[in-house]
């Protein structure tokens, strides 16, 4: 059994408070009892910072009235009750500036453990968003692919063939996601990370999605700050998901990146899809961050983002993102 001294500074102040008060009562020298001062007010200090709040209140509260008290019976004898007051009142204030010297680190240490776990779930909710943009994405085009081969395998196996290729990419791509996750929870204990994917990778998503075309300007990607690249990117994959998930008839999805007044603008558009419903981001669902937090995303690096119906019958998803050094008016 390991003791810690921590665990001894309330039983040491309350048998050290009982001793000065029963000195005072039976009339110890004057001398001897301010000495003993030098000994209660560090001890005030110690439980303060370290007891627990049940034995160190009790213990503190024994302290700050030995402190307090120890003169009361030199000024009795010949002092009015004012006077005996007073003495008392000025003693108090060493020993609640000990108690208060005490509770200072006392505070700040909760405060840093409070700020820690703040962090900490953040980080959380942080991976937990990673795993849904990314993987998602890829697991979708798996199912979405696999439903495919299933129903062509027999009239043509060469688009099996081609749907298991997509497949194969997906869930490379899924495999990288989880290597970026694992990265970051590295990087959480001090280790190396890979850094997040932006719209360079852009591309070979919308590659490997059916019917989606890219027109992309070089100049306006290279005007995006990493933080907004990355984010540019989370909102692209994101509508690309949902595209897949409510908007599974659509025949064309189409991905542009281009300069906007004021900034840098994504649009994700998908064309009406047979029985005229299911577009991006209709609303929130189980396990998913929706439109919502697509929003808080877009915001927080400075951006806006709307989504809405085409007047084809599709849906849109725009983003516009500051460029750098020159936020969004």
């Amino acid at each position: 059994m390991t003791l810690r001294p921590r665990a001894f500074c309330a039983p040491a102040l309350a048998v050290a408070s009982l001793l000065s008060l029963a000195g005072s009562a039976v009339g110890l020298p004057n001398t001897w009892t301010l000495a003993w001062m030098a000994v209660l007010l560090p001890l005030l200090a110690l439980v303060a910072r370290w007891s627990p709040v049940r034995s160190g209140s009790l213990a503190g509260a024994l302290g700050v009235a030995a402190v307090a008290l120890w003169p009361v019976p030199m000024v009795w004898a010949d002092g009015s009750w004012l006077e005996v007051c007073g003495a008392a009142a000025f003693w108090a204030v060493p020993a609640f500036g000990a108690v208060g010297l005490g509770c200072h680190p006392r505070r700040q240490w909760r405060l840093m453990r409070r700020a820690v776990r703040d962090a900490r779930r953040d980080q959380q909710v942080e991976l937990a968003r990673d795993l849904h943009d990314f993987v998602a994405h890829d697991v979708s085009a798996i199912v979405v692919q696999a439903q495919a081969a299933r129903f062509v395998a027999a009239q043509d196996p060469g688009h099996a063939v081609r749907a298991l290729e997509r497949i194969e990419a997906a869930g490379l791509s899924a495999l990288e996601s989880l290597d970026r996750t694992v990265h970051a929870l590295r990087e959480a204990s001090g280790g190396p990370t890979d850094p997040v994917p932006g719209l360079a990778e852009l591309p070979s998503v919308v590659e490997r999605f059916e019917g989606g075309t890219l027109e992309a300007d070089p100049e306006a990607l290279r005007e995006l700050s990493r933080e907004a690249d990355t984010t540019a990117y989370r909102v692209a994959v994101e509508a690309l998901t949902n595209v897949r998930r409510h908007a599974a008839g659509a025949v064309a999805v189409r991905v542009a990146v281009s300069r906007a007044e004021g900034g840098v603008e994504l649009s994700v558009a998908n064309s009406a899809t047979p029985r005229g419903g299911g577009g991006l981001l209709t609303g929130r669902r189980r396990g998913g961050t929706g439109l919502a937090g697509l929003r808080g995303r877009v915001e927080a690096v400075g951006g806006t983002l709307s989504a809405g119906p085409d007047p084809d019958g599709g849906w849109r998803v725009c983003a516009v993102f500051p460029t750098q050094g020159h936020p969004l008016g």
